[in-house]
């Protein structure tokens, strides 16, 4: 269903977006879905509301110099990190973890039907 706006139901919206409501709230007043009142608020230049969604903080990892890349435990855990061992010569990672992230593929010539 496609919204026809009005001089007076763009007027609406503007003044309910000045005031500070939602946008879930002026499209319940408007009868109208909230992502109609984005879309035309977007539109007329309305002034951008934040966003309501809080994202966690990004945690930065620094490195100081070439280290293993290995990570232990999880991004956004307090206890995340690499391993701190010198990376082998063209490789992401030390000796032990490369030993681990490598496999080398089995022989071609296996006798399976």
């Amino acid at each position: 269903m496609e919204t026809v706006w009005t001089i007076e139901l763009t007027q609406q919206l503007s003044a309910l977006w000045q005031e500070g409501f939602s946008t879930a709230e002026i499209g319940r007043r408007l009868g109208i879905s909230k992502n109609a009142v984005v879309g035309k608020a977007h539109r007329l230049f309305l002034t951008p509301r934040p966003s309501p969604v809080k994202r966690a903080p990004i945690k930065i990892v620094e490195f100081s110099g070439p280290t293993c890349s290995w990570p232990y435990g999880h991004p956004g855990e307090k206890t995340f990190h690499f391993c701190d061992e010198r990376p082998m010569s063209g490789k992401p990672y030390c000796a032990e973890h490369a030993a681990l992230a490598y496999i080398k593929p089995k022989s071609q010539n296996s006798n399976a039907a």
